[in-house]
Order: C-alpha cells, then structure tokens, then sequence
C-alpha cells in the first residue's frame, strides 16, 4: 500500500502523515520504503489510532497563538516560545501561527506522553540497515516534488505535468550523485549517466558518435532517468572574455532542443552544480529545469550518525576494530558528539575521509602493540580531523558561501533551518579584520 492510499483510506492528507512522522521523530525506516509502500507497523499504528491522527492533522490546519497552544496542551506559554524560536514557523500579520506548527508535536518536545505511538515500532532500524542516514526533510521534500511520477492523478486531475529537468545544487562532495540514484529509485527509473566523451563529437568503436544521437537513443528506451555532472558548467552563462567550450554551446542547444519530448518519452534529466547563479536562465525557464533542489552538507546529528556509520560498516561483530570500538563505546552516536561538533560545513566525503584517517591509525597502533586495549582518545581523533580537513580550502568554503546565497534565494521556506544552521557554521571559518590604526598622535579620548 502506497502513503496515498492510505491517506485516501482514511481521510487523513499525506502531508499530515509526513508531519506527524517528524514531528515524532519516527524513523523512516520503520514507516515507508523509498517508494512510498507503507510499512505494516505504520499501516496498524494509523488504523487503530485514527481519532489522534484526525485531532493531529485538525490542530496543525488551524491558525494558532501561542496563548491557543498552551492552553491546548497544558504546557507554560513561556516554553512554548522556546520552541517555536527554534521551529521559526510562518507568521500571519495577525500573529497567528500557520499550519506548520502542531501543538502535539511542541507537547511532545516539551516532554507530553506518547508512549502509545512507540508501542507500535519495534527496535530501531540499525545504520547499516537504512537507505540513508538523516536528512529525512529532504528526501520529503524530494518525494513532493516527483508526485507528478508517482501519482499519474496529478496530471488527470490537476493538469500538473512531470518535471522534464531538475538541478541538484550543492557544495562538492555533499552528496549530489546519492540522490540522484535515489531519485531513480523513488520513480522507478533506469540510470543512467552522460559520460564526458558523449558530448560533442567523439568516436566509439571506431564510428564517429555524437551526443545528439545519444539522446536520441535514450529517448527511445524505457523509463530513463539521465544524469549529467558539471551542469553548471555546460549549460552556463557564456561571457566574452571567456566563451563556453563549442561541445557545451552544441549541448546545451541540443538538449533544449528535445527537453519538450521527455516526459512524452518517460526521460528525466538530472543536472549536478556546485551552484546554479552561472547556468543560463533560459535553461531554467518553466517546463525545463525548472525543479530545484538543494543538497545540504550534513548537520551535526548527520555527522555522528555517518561517522558511526563508516566506522562499523562491514565490520563482523568479532572484528578487532568492533572490540576496540565497543571499549571505547564508540559503538554509539554520544561518543562522536565532540569531534562532529568540530567537522563545521564537512562534506560527506570529508567525513569519511576521517573515518578512513581514524580506521588506519588505531590499526597501526594494533599492529605496533598487538593489543586490542586501545584508548581512542583526543589525540588520535584529533589528528585524523586534521587529516580530513585538507580538503576544507578557501575554495571549497567560497563554494559553500555560494551555495548558501542559492538556497537562500530558491529554497529558504523549504529549509530555513538548514541554511541558517549551515550559515553559522560557516561564520566560524570567515576571519574578522582587525580596524586599521590611524597614522598620526593618539589623543586621550582615544587612549581610553
């Protein structure tokens, strides 16, 4: 069963469904598939717990003060602001809260019993068993966005066509390629990937090929989602001074020549940027790549959990590593708090070029001293930080402030936390200049 159908059964919306899921911090794993197919446990929870849903999805529909809230849930007016400061919901002009603030789900923060939601889930998925760690507002995001593929209503009932193109945007190594697959996955489409050498004129098997037969080729097979890398560069701004390369111009023509065939023809292409402020706006137009969305570097809890990921992945729990990890109680995520803490604007790829740095050296000291009595300590984690952190250049934090100005400008109502949080990380790396002296006598109000 799909969470529509659900949602059709029993009147409640899917955007309620997928609140209620954060709101409560409920693992993904244990509610859906990638596809949207519904878990067992959740399908139960829903059924027999139908009156809540409905009081849920009621509350979170009305417009609300901080006075309804608290008199709703019984909780101090004053504790509620806290929250609500941290959630920075949408205001009315008349003060009023709109729907994206549900008051069980402040209760619940501020300590309500819930226990009868958890008595439905068993225990919680293991890292290793996820399709992926964390950023569960953007996969949300992502699925609301490809509804037109997963839901064939959309165009019969709203007039809503498929997008043709997309643009994932986001700072090197945070993940792009990830969700493209995913999004493959998510639709039901084969990826595929335009290779460098399809561009242009290129020969394979001795015969001359060009991209436009490529695309052609593609437009002839099933359901095809394909990815491009470099989009911002390919289908950017040419300037004078500097002209796009004739196999870009050629491509991005070509591409914008067929784009009004692909969702006749089941293809998606997935464009990959460090920024889009350099692609042309005629490629981002309406009915072409016009689907934008940004690939964040992962938040603290991210960090921990893909650190503790990448530690223990395919580890045999008789491993040396897992017996010196589990001494340590380095097996849990409180464990890499302090040192995530540290990793401010870390890729993806940074965080395991840690863990890789870490693996190594606490299997030197192994093999050194054969013994599995081993203290991961501040100096050892320390120096892989170090390690990881070669990759943390004025380039790559110009890439992220870039990015920043991106989301804030395309996606800011979408994911305010994160581009704030992710703004004051990047704070800490941006160097204050100290006001230059003035030349000449100091006089004594300055002195002072």
């Amino acid at each position: 069963m799909k969470l529509a159908d659900l949602a059709k059964e029993l009147h409640i919306s899917t955007e309620s469904f997928i609140k209620f899921i954060t709101d409560f911090d409920l693992e993904l794993s244990e509610c859906i598939t990638t596809n949207f197919d519904v878990k067992d446990d959740f399908v139960r929870f829903a059924r027999e717990n139908i009156s809540f849903l409905q009081k849920y999805e009621k509350d979170l529909k009305a417009d609300k003060s901080v006075e309804d809230i608290a008199e709703n849930i019984h909780q101090p007016a004053e504790k509620i602001v806290e929250i609500i400061k941290k959630e920075k919901p949408k205001l009315f002009d008349n003060g009023l809260y709109k729907s994206s603030i549900s008051s069980f789900g402040i209760d619940h923060k501020l300590g309500g019993n819930y226990q009868f939601v958890y008595d439905y889930f068993g225990k919680k998925t293991s890292l290793k068993e996820r399709d992926f760690i964390g950023y569960r507002d953007l996969f949300f995001y992502i699925s609301q966005e490809l509804q037109p593929f997963i839901n064939s209503t959309h165009l019969s009932e709203w007039g809503l066509h498929r997008p043709a193109g997309i643009v994932l945007y986001g700072p090197p190594g945070s993940g792009k390629i990830f969700w493209a697959y995913k999004i493959a996955e998510i639709i039901g489409y084969q990826f595929k990937e335009v290779k460098k050498h399809y561009l242009g004129s290129s020969f394979v098997d001795g015969n001359k090929s060009r991209f436009n037969e490529f695309l052609v080729n593609m437009l002839k097979e099933e359901k095809v989602l394909l990815f491009m890398e470099d989009f911002d560069s390919i289908m950017g701004i040419p300037h004078d001074e500097q002209s796009a390369a004739e196999c870009d111009e050629e491509t991005k023509d070509i591409i914008l020549h067929y784009i009004g065939h692909f969702e006749a023809e089941d293809l998606l292409m997935v464009g990959s940027a460090n920024s889009i402020i350099e692609i042309d706006r005629e490629v981002l137009a309406p009915g072409r790549f016009d689907v934008l969305i940004p690939i964040f570097p992962p938040n603290l809890h991210e960090r921990c959990e893909m650190i503790l990921f990448h530690m223990m992945d395919h580890l045999t729990e008789d491993s040396v590593l897992m017996k010196i990890l589990t001494k340590n109680q380095a097996d849990h995520l409180p464990f890499w708090n302090e040192i995530a803490s540290k990793m401010k604007t870390f890729s993806n790829t940074m965080i395991i070029d840690f863990t890789q740095s870490l693996k190594k050296r606490i299997r030197n000291i192994y093999l050194n001293d054969q013994s599995e009595d081993i203290v991961i300590d501040a100096h050892i984690l320390e120096a892989a930080l170090r390690d990881a952190s070669a990759k943390l250049t004025e380039e790559y934090l110009n890439q992220v402030d870039q990015f920043l100005q991106d989301a804030a400008i395309n996606n800011y109502d979408e994911f305010q936390h994160r581009i704030e949080g992710l703004k004051n990380e990047l704070e800490d790396y941006k160097v204050v200049e100290a006001p230059t002296k003035t030349i000449g006598f100091t006089h004594n109000d300055e002195e002072k």
